[in-house]
């Protein structure tokens, strides 16, 4: 699939993209070649590939859901300016 002038200076409104007349032969051509680009791409016959996540089959590395610290929110809050029920006061600062 190819594109002409009035493709390119169609795209190039639609993107709000000011291209120059010195532009639009450039432009095209490089347009041009992406479009053909997907075409051969899209020729390919990918009917046998099972789709993939990751390109490298390689599994993550789990730890174990575990706790491993203790709770320390008393030792917290005891050094914070003001809290209440086990929440700490802000003062409100929007209106």
């Amino acid at each position: 699939m190819s594109l002409d002038r009035t493709d390119v200076e169609k795209i190039a409104h639609l993107a709000r993209i000011a291209l120059s007349e010195d532009d639009i032969p450039a432009t095209t051509a490089k347009l041009s070649g992406i479009l053909e680009l997907i075409d051969k791409m899209q020729a390919v016959d990918t009917s046998a590939v099972a789709p993939l996540a990751h390109p490298l089959e390689t599994t993550q590395r789990l730890r174990a859901d575990e706790v491993t610290e203790s709770n320390q929110r008393e030792a917290y809050q005891a050094i914070a300016p003001a809290t209440e029920a086990g929440l700490y006061l802000v003062p409100k600062v929007i209106e």
